[in-house]
Order: C-alpha cells, then sequence, then structure tokens
C-alpha cells in the first residue's frame, strides 16, 4: 500500500462509519502518525546525514543542552513550536524538512497565511544567518522571535 496524504486520508474519513474506524486504522497504517519516536528518528537521521552532533545543534539553537535532549530522546515534551523551529533551523533543515518535523512532533506546520509563519517560510529558505540574526530579523519586522525553553508563551 502507498502512503496517503492528508487529503486523500480526509476523502476517506469522509466515507468511513464509526463502526469502521478500526478497518480504517489498519488500511492506512503506514499513512498514520502512531509513532511516537518519530519526530527523534526523523531528526537524529537527517543530523547523522549532515555531519552534524545533538550538542552543536542545541548549541546554535540557542536551547540548554540537557533540555534538548530531553526532547529528542522523547522524555519532556514541549508544546512551544518556537522550540523545535529552533532546532529545525538550527539542524540546518529545508523548510519542506521543518514542515515534515512539526508533523512528527504533531504541531502545526507553519502556515502561509500567518504573516510570522509566512515571514519564517521565506527565512527558512534563505537560511540570513543564526538564530540571534533570525530572531532580530522578526523583532525589526513588528513579530514575537522564536521563544526559547524558558519562556511561556
Amino acid at each position: 500500500m502507498n502512503e496517503k496524504n492528508t487529503k486523500e486520508l480526509t476523502e476517506v474519513l469522509g466515507r468511513t462509519h464509526l463502526s469502521e474506524f478500526d478497518k480504517y486504522c489498519r488500511e492506512n497504517k503506514e499513512s498514520l502518525n502512531t509513532d511516537k519516536n518519530a519526530f527523534s528518528e526523523y531528526i537524529k537521521k537527517l543530523l547523522k546525514a549532515r555531519k552534524l552532533t545533538q550538542q552543536v545543534v542545541f548549541l546554535r539553537a540557542d536551547i540548554p543542552e540537557r533540555y534538548g535532549y530531553k526532547l529528542l530522546s522523547g522524555e519532556k515534551h514541549t508544546k512551544q513550536r518556537d522550540v523545535i523551529l529552533r532546532i529545525c533551523y538550527a539542524a540546518e533543515m529545508t523548510l519542506e524538512e521543518t514542515q515534515h518535523a512539526l508533523k512528527q512532533y504533531e504541531m502545526p506546520e507553519l502556515y502561509a497565511k500567518i504573516p510570522r509563519d509566512a515571514f519564517l517560510m521565506i527565512i527558512f529558505n534563505e537560511r540570513p544567518g543564526s538564530i540571534i540574526e533570525v530572531n532580530e530579523l522578526l523583532n525589526k519586522n513588528g513579530m514575537e522571535p522564536l521563544r526559547t525553553s524558558g519562556m511561556q508563551e
């Protein structure tokens, strides 16, 4: 079976009765996010391919190493999408890879209709510099900087 995208799954769900949910899950297993370690495995695979260490990424992301390791091991979970965006940017991920990582972490993808998200999409495409420079650009354009793990929403 081939992996289905969200639109295809939504169409299938439109024709699925509650009593058929188990069947839906079985038939679409490859397309469903069921692996709780998917984000961690995805990031680690990309870091290995880029010959980057987790330590370097956490330093570039300007997040505490211990906290970063706990996020990637699954020991901790964050509700702050900015922390995941920091890790993705520091890991030199493309916009497409970042969108996939956000999905794996069960967070909303960057959305082109939201000005800050649209600006971040451009940032991921153009890679203007460090996280500090990214935050300066966000501030300069009247947008909230990427929050760190210590700041609450």
